[in-house]
């Protein structure tokens, strides 16, 4: 399965598609694991809090305050950490950490900083490989998408490198699930990608040649399998589904599928199951190369980057019309690799993702819905190629999380909110 952090835009490679997203599920009931919870105080659970005044970007302008947070158990190593992946209308945070064995374990961070892991029950114990965070290859569980109802759908990757999906309930209680023509070889399986507000679950899965397909989980546990017209058969080709707001409450999915010559195009599919293809002005027709699709809102407006064919990042919004207009941010790099990399778009048409600078570095970028963009860093975000700050998500509120990679290599989750919005925070 493709990683799904961010390009490079990603160190991980796509962990996210916050970055790059994709593929695998399953069906069979159980119930959660190991579940533990901390006030996010003492060692291992560590939050911090910065204010600081916004750019003059007119929809931001005023104080801002990001908190940096930990889960307890994290490994403090290059390739470690706390990765904050999504974030709900009323700003509970769910996303994965990774600890000094590279297992990673899922999370959900409350509006209160209180701060619950917790592990999908298959999910493999034995000891990943550094890096293992940018191949999404980390054995153990990843919570991919959070709703308004607190309800995560993810992955977990068992001991024979086999991706499944969960379902964790609010309460607690894990459902795992598994497509029925998913590959059961290593890398191969599938998982949830999204999950809208009546609990309906959009991801993918490897079948047994690895070819990726795209799924739709119903609350019933009946799911459906699609792809897009022109996706590739070969072995990485194939459908894709975003990662964190790929689904919205009426059922459209946005995604991207990888033809026959590798090259990515994005796709919009209906609640009827009727899909729609589009390619950025002067994406690139490389292999890699093309049109991504990461975040659809409920109005139907789509946000993610094209590679053009010098292998530079540009972000995109495509209104549900079909028109796509592209943008940079303002100190992004120019270079192969370098470049705008949007990942998530809220209900009010703002995005969050981050760009490259010249200097390999990454910045958090926010667009308001007219244009404006307002470059920040997370406090402690490192200052090297390939650190600095990723953010993953926004919500109605316009709060922000994500994660910042310092001058060590290991992550750290955070939360960017307006000042003043939630009052435990």
């Amino acid at each position: 399965m493709r990683s799904r952090i961010q390009p490079s835009l990603q160190p991980l490679s796509s962990l996210l598609v916050v970055g790059l997203c994709l593929n695998w599920p399953a069906w069979a009931w159980s119930q959660a694991a190991a579940t533990s919870a901390t006030t996010g105080a003492g060692l291992g659970a560590v939050t911090t809090v910065f204010s600081f005044d916004a750019s003059d970007n007119e929809d931001l302008a005023h104080p801002q305050t990001i908190t940096v947070f930990d889960a307890p158990g994290a490994g403090t190593g290059p390739g470690q950490g706390t990765l904050g992946i999504a974030i709900h209308p009323a700003g509970a945070i769910a996303g994965a950490y990774i600890d000094d064995h590279y297992v990673a374990h899922g999370f959900v961070r409350a509006p209160s900083g209180a701060l619950t892991t917790f592990d999908a029950p298959g999910a493999g114990t034995g000891r990943g490989a550094p890096g293992c965070v940018a191949s999404n290859s980390c054995p153990g569980t990843v919570a991919w998408s959070i709703n308004p109802a607190g309800e995560i759908a993810g992955q977990y990757l068992d001991a024979n490198g086999v991706y499944h999906g969960f379902l964790r309930f609010a309460h607690g209680t894990i459902t795992t699930y598994d497509v029925p023509a998913a590959g059961t070889g290593p890398g191969q399986g599938g998982y949830g990608e999204s999950i809208n507000p009546a609990g309906v679950i959009a991801g993918e899965y490897s079948d047994a040649s690895s070819v990726s397909h795209g799924f739709v989980r119903f609350r019933d546990g009946a799911i459906i399998v699609f792809d897009a017209l022109g996706a590739g058969t070969g072995p990485g080709q194939g459908t894709y589904v975003s990662t964190v707001s790929g689904i919205t409450p009426a059922g459209e999915i946005t995604g991207f599928y990888a033809d026959e010559s590798s090259v990515e195009h994005g796709y919009v599919r209906t609640p009827d199951g009727a899909i729609t293809t589009f390619d950025a002005p002067d994406a690139g027709t490389g292999a890699s190369q093309g049109t991504y699709g990461c975040s659809i809102n409920p109005k139907g407006q789509v946000t993610c980057f094209y590679v053009d064919a010098s292998g530079l990042y540009h972000g995109y919004l495509r209104a549900p019309d079909g028109t796509i207009t592209s943008f940079d941010a303002p100190g992004a790099g120019t270079s192969s690799g370098e470049g705008t990399s949007p990942a998530n778009i809220n209900p009010a048409g703002e995005i969050v993702g981050n760009y490259v600078d010249s200097s390999g570095v990454n910045h958090g970028l926010l667009r308001a819905p007219h244009g404006t963009i307002t470059s920040f860093d997370a406090p402690g975000a490192g200052t090297g190629s390939g650190q600095g700050t990723f953010p993953a998500s926004n919500n109605p509120a316009g709060a922000i999380t994500g994660y910042q990679i310092d001058a060590t290599g290991v992550f750290h989750g955070f939360l960017r909110n307006p000042q003043g919005w939630g009052s435990s925070r």
